[in-house]
Order: C-alpha cells, then structure tokens, then sequence
C-alpha cells in the first residue's frame, strides 16, 4: 500500500497552511480562544468563513449544484485536518451544517429541501446545531420524550434537549422528535429542521468543568415547525439519524487535535525542561510519548481510510464507530499525559501568565473527559461494531 500523498495533495495542503499563517491572528491559541463560542465571537467566525467560502473550501467536495466545488473527497479531508492541527474548530468549520447535516439532507431530504437549505449552509449564511441528547435519556437515544403532535401543516414540538452544542450559536436544529408515542422506541422518531428563532424556543447556557460555554439545554414549549421540514417518512428518522451519525463521527477533526497536543508537549519539552528532568523520568516520558504517537498516526490513518472509502461512493458504518470510539479514548490518555509532562504547571489554567501553553492542557484534561460520552458513548460504539462489524447477535 502506498501512504503518499500526490503532488498535487501535497501542493494543496501547502496552500492550506499558507493561509492559515495569513489569516489567523498573530496570538491565536487555538482551544483557549473561548470567544469563538460567545455570540460576540461570531463576527470574526463569519468573517473567516467567508474567505473559505471565497477561496471554494469550506464545501469543497459538495456538488457544484448545492454551492460545493466537487472537488476530491480526499482533499477535503486534508482541508480539515490543518484546519484542525491549527486549532480553528469544528464550529469554525461550520459544525452541524457542513459536517453531517448537509451531507444527510443530500442522501435523503427532498429536491424542495436540497434547495432551500443546502446552498446556505455552503455560503457560511446558516448555523446548525444537534437537537439529540435530553434529560431522561442518558445514551439511548432512542429512548427520546421530545414529543411532535401533527397539527394540519405543522408539528407542535414540546419537549427538552441537553448537551446541545452551540445551540445559542444557531440559526437552525437538526431536532429529532418521537412522533408515534406507541410506536416501539426505534420505530416512532422523526427528523425535523427547527428554526432556533421560532416562539417556543428557550436556551439556557451550560457551563462545562473547563470553564466553556459551548453546551446548551433547549426547551421547547408548543414551537411550531412546518411539516415540509421533516427529513424523510414520519417515524423513519432513526434511519436518518443513524446515517447522520456516520458522517459525525468519520470527520479527521480528532485525530489532527490528537497530533497538535503531542506536538505542543513535544515544544514545551524542547525549551529546557527536557534537560531539566532526571534521567529516569525521562526514560519514562520518552517511552510514553512515542507510544502515544503511534496511536495518534494509527488514528490519523483510520480517518484517512474512512475518506477513501467515501471517495470511492461507499458508506463507511462500522468503521466510523471504530474511529470514534479509538480517537475518543486516545484523546484521553493524551491530555492525562499532557497534565504529567507539565507536572505542578498542570495546576495553572487559561488567564495565569505563567500557564505554559497558554493553560491549554489543564482546560483539555478536564474537557476530554466528555470525549467518550460525546457523539454516542464508548459503550454505545463498541455495540455498533458488534452488530454492525462483525456481525454478532444482539
């Protein structure tokens, strides 16, 4: 097999980092930049991404007929893993909108759909969030209460859900709903597109352990959303969240963010600290951080396979699980590592003048512990590798 790049790959990823060094700020740290999730931070997002949409990168593999630029799929993901080594995030990125939402609707929402939603997403207008997760639900998804009663045209939405990233960021939800009550758990859920302005609508902000504020808990109180907005057949969504799923969690984002914080430990070590350490932690250190590169590149070639097979018109499943769930836990084990590279610096966090790397590590450690409960749980994964992957009964 051969892992080389083409000329061409290469002189594309050259021109991604190239402007990257032009266009970020002078002082942008990437994770501690926090006001990128604060609506005020929103002007500079929507600036940035007008020069990706301009430069036909921030859809690129997308049909030309929605607003892409039907460029290779491979590039794409070259695309978002200097995005992400260069720490501008998902939300940067477009979030939900570009990354599963618009991807999903291609697969199954009407020509009237296509239409309408997808040319915005693909010209930086529009912000989505996951409406998903809720109070009572834990990880099983299907368990979801959020109830949607038909009424004439429109579906009355009552309900609540939690965790929902950037929700007081969006202008729409991709919202699933149980729209047949006795329908088996699976087999009664819907996927409507909610405008996040519609009456009804109540966002309460969660602030995370790290001191973020990026999830959100949703309320919805008689919201009213169009019929012509559900994606699919009633009571077929779970087909389509299942589908949407795949494309969350087959994205390069994880693994490049993986590399970054290796290699930010690796630059803290190399300004005299490595010196500094006894010989015998050193030996230890060594061994610890090759053995966590090693998992960060066999991660980094996970994700590169799913986008060939996807280059290739095939629907990766089981292998997106097996990514997430592997880069998850490998983000973990990397910030732990990161707090143990830094020792008592570890206890300095983002705002001390003193915090190497601008307090990066502390803020990842406690953030990533979230890592293998967001996205669907590591419990959750390995089952759809057992049934999906390898075939086993459930």
């Amino acid at each position: 097999m051969d892992w080389r790049f083409t000329p061409e790959q290469d002189r594309f990823r050259a021109e991604v980092k190239a402007f990257l060094a032009s266009a970020l700020p002078k002082s942008w740290d990437g994770d501690n930049n926090k006001d990128r999730e604060l609506p005020e931070g929103k002007s500079w997002t929507k600036a940035f991404v007008k020069q990706l949409v301009a430069k036909g990168w921030f859809t690129m593999a997308w049909p030309k007929e929605y607003g892409g630029a039907s460029r290779p799929i491979i590039e794409q993901v070259i695309y978002k893993e200097e995005m992400s080594y260069h720490n501008v995030s998902v939300p940067t990125l477009g979030g939900a909108g570009v990354s599963w939402v618009g991807p999903a609707l291609m697969q199954a929402g009407t020509a009237a759909q296509k239409q309408d939603f997808l040319p915005p997403i693909s010209r930086g207008e529009v912000y989505w969030c996951t409406g998903y997760s809720e109070p009572n639900t834990g990880s099983d998804l299907a368990a979801l209460e959020t109830r949607a009663v038909r009424d004439g045209d429109d579906y009355v939405v009552n309900g609540s859900k939690i965790w929902t990233s950037s929700a007081h960021l969006a202008d729409w939800c991709w919202l699933a709903v149980r729209t047949d009550a006795k329908a088996p758990k699976h087999k009664g859920i819907s996927v409507l597109m909610t405008d996040m302005r519609a009456p009804g609508i109540r966002v309460e902000p969660i602030h995370d352990i790290s001191g973020g504020h990026h999830f959100n808990q949703v309320y919805f109180d008689d919201v009213r959303v169009p019929v012509r907005n559900r994606v699919a057949e009633e009571n077929k969504g779970w087909y389509i969240i299942a589908m949407a799923l795949d494309f969350e969690r087959s994205g390069i984002s994880g693994a490049a963010t993986n590399l970054r914080r290796l290699h930010d430990m690796r630059d803290f070590l190399s300004q005299g600290v490595w010196q500094r350490l006894p010989q015998q932690r050193r030996d230890m250190l060594r061994y610890k951080l090759a053995e966590r590169e090693i998992e960060a590149r066999v991660g980094r070639n996970m994700c590169y396979r799913i986008g060939w097979m996807q280059s290739r018109g095939l629907m990766p499943n089981a292998e997106t699980s097996i990514t997430k769930l592997f880069l998850s836990e490998s983000a973990q084990r990397i910030s732990a590592l990161g707090m143990e590279v830094l020792g008592l610096w570890c206890q300095l966090s983002p705002g001390s003048t003193s915090a190497p790397l601008g307090g990066i590590f502390p803020r990842r450690y406690l953030f990533d512990r979230s890592a293998t409960i967001a996205g669907g749980t590591s419990e959750v994964q390995r089952n759809v590798i057992a049934t999906r992957g390898l075939g086993l009964p459930r």
